[in-house]
């Protein structure tokens, strides 16, 4: 009692200097905080501005031994926290063994995919079975970005689109304009080309030069008329005047036609992949199963250069139909052909070797060196950054029931399951490759009369295609799975709910775990970083640590925050004070 009252007494007179200052302040009409430099870390920096509150409290701690004393105990605690938050270390605060980690999917930042001091090497050198995954959604991303700045002519496309979009977005006379020349009852306007927004180059070609062959729903006619128009204003700057111009001329070419065509067909694949791999609750050997699919579709066309040039031509031939009747239109025309070039033939002197001479044919020169470049680059980058673990997939499609008629007619090869059971081994030791064959062989076996029961309910987020009237649009959908009987989760799903998972099929059920555990997105953790900008805005940029988090949780884990008991909730107020014990209890 002695000790609690001594504690008492130093904090009240902390308590006291802390309410003298702020009269002070309050008094002479100052302000209380700083832009920065709050953090109890920082306070035995004299040199930097902590605001008026702060200085005042550091000057009287030089003299006050109570004051001093709370104020050495916050910076000690503060600087305990600062060092431990942001390091590998905070595993080790939340008690989380590294040794048991099966895996980890980043981005492909230095400090995470560091050969030697990055992330994934930290974590190799704690757990070294452990899977490193490059998120998918990343990948498919620079997958883009290589296919898009594979050749003059796509830099061409996109620079166009984004100048013309920020060019009528920049000035209100030009969005008047806009609106006069648009015919388009949703009101839609052009969309810049962000670098960190991934669908953005799609929704800008899209805009423009509507869907793959069918342009009846793009914004082409309503951008060309617009900057027509603006050529045509005598009162503009002539330099505003010339770029209009310059706009509508390459919005025209032939050249710019085609190649919006190319990757129209190319985002259509490419599209429902990028928004699966960015959904939640995804399971890889689906994920893997879509990226093969997107790879082999894009194989398929990538010397299919007669249906692009079948779709450049219908878009040509519906805007000059189009462009005649409209307003203002018909001294513009779309180019139909692309401009022949003359070639000049190089003499070869005497000793010289010859040279691959140009095409001079100027649509079969545009066919090999733009359709069959930017085809060839999106096959093959899809290929070389995401054929990785290549045989650990490979095992782990064996866990799926769609290959498990194969299992029951044919014996599986001797080393299929090795590298599964390298990374299982280390959870259970009777994780062997032996162990491994045997139940998957027996539970496929059964697994036509498994499936045949009756399943639990639940649900499963999935990409399915828009209804009719929204064509090459996809949706990502919750969709109920109890009816499947066809995927892994299913096959987890009657293990668990006929009680198998721990004798009879307990190393498989290990196996499940691991696919359903293992991550090939990062995704998520990003949003919850574009949701930080809600939540720490302008008003609210002083918010402390745990007051944030707090926040933060609520906006990005809704469902769990919709879930609590509001019961639980008042209780938990009411044991904060005896007043409200009375007043709630």
């Amino acid at each position: 009692m002695s000790a609690h009252r001594q504690q008492v007494r130093k904090k009240r007179q902390v308590l006291e200097r802390v309410v003298d200052v702020v009269k002070v302040i309050g008094k002479r009409g100052l302000s209380y905080r700083h832009v920065e430099n709050e953090a109890a870390y920082k306070w035995d920096d004299c040199t930097l501005d902590h605001g008026n509150f702060l200085e005042l409290i550091l000057v009287i701690g030089k003299y006050d031994v109570s004051l001093k004393e709370h104020l050495d105990e916050c910076m000690k605690k503060s600087k305990e926290l600062h060092a431990s938050s942001g390091t590998k270390e905070v595993l080790d605060r939340l008690k989380l063994d590294k040794a048991m980690c099966i895996g980890n999917s980043t981005d492909g930042a230095s400090n995470m995919q560091g050969q030697y001091r990055g992330f994934s090497a930290l974590m190799a050198s704690q757990s070294p079975t452990h899977v490193h995954v490059w998120c998918y959604a990343h990948v498919l991303n620079l997958v883009l970005a290589d296919t898009t700045g594979s050749v003059l002519e796509s830099g061409s496309l996109f620079s166009l689109l984004n100048d013309v979009a920020v060019f009528i977005k920049d000035s209100y006379q030009r969005v008047i304009l806009w609106d006069n020349e648009a015919q388009d009852k949703s009101h839609r306007r052009l969309s810049p080309i962000g670098e960190t927004r991934w669908g953005s180059k799609h929704e800008a070609v899209e805009k423009v030069f509507g869907h793959f062959g069918k342009p009846t729903n793009s914004l082409f006619l309503e951008t060309v008329l617009t900057l027509a128009a603006i050529e045509q204003q005598a009162n503009q700057k002539p330099t505003i005047r010339a770029k209009a111009r310059g706009f509508k001329e390459g919005l025209l070419k032939y050249e710019t036609v085609l190649t919006a065509q190319i990757f129209l067909r190319v985002f259509e694949l490419t599209t429902p992949l990028s928004k699966y791999l960015q959904t939640k609750g995804m399971e890889i050997l689906s994920a893997h199963r879509m990226v093969i699919a997107t790879q082999d579709s894009l194989k398929k066309i990538t010397r299919d250069f007669t249906t692009v040039k079948a779709a450049a031509d219908t878009f040509v031939k519906w805007g000059n139909e189009n462009l005649e009747e409209r307003e203002g239109g018909a001294d513009i025309e779309v180019e139909t052909s692309l401009p022949q070039k003359r070639t000049k033939k190089k003499k070869n002197m005497a000793g010289e070797m010859a040279q691959d001479e140009a095409l001079s044919d100027a649509l079969r020169a545009y066919e090999v060196n733009v359709h069959h470049s930017i085809l060839d680059t999106a096959s093959e980058a899809i290929h070389r950054r995401f054929m990785t673990h290549g045989t650990l997939f490979a095992d782990l499609a064996c866990l799926d029931p769609r290959n498990f008629d194969n299992i029951k007619m044919t014996d599986l090869p001797h080393n299929a399951l090795q590298d599964l059971s390298k990374c299982l081994v280390k959870f259970d030791s009777r994780a062997t490759v032996e162990n491994l064959q045997s139940e998957l062989k027996n539970f496929a076996g059964q697994w036509d009369r498994l499936k045949a029961s009756h399943m639990e309910e639940y649900n499963t987020r999935t990409v399915e295609d828009g209804s009719a009237g929204e064509e090459q649009e996809t949706d990502i959908v919750n969709k109920s799975c109890a009816s499947c009987r066809n995927c892994p989760l299913c096959c987890f799903q009657v293990l668990r709910q006929f009680n198998m998972l721990s004798d009879a099929y307990h190393i498989l059920g290990l196996a499940y775990k691991y696919l359903l555990t293992l991550s090939l997105t990062q995704v998520a953790c990003e949003r919850t970083f574009s949701t930080l900008k809600f939540i720490k805005s302008r008003l609210r940029s002083t918010l402390s640590g745990d007051k944030l988090e707090t926040f933060l949780l609520m906006a990005t884990e809704k469902d769990v925050l919709m879930g609590l008991d509001s019961d639980m909730i008042i209780d938990r107020v009411a044991e904060k004070s005896e007043l409200m014990r009375k007043l709630l209890l």
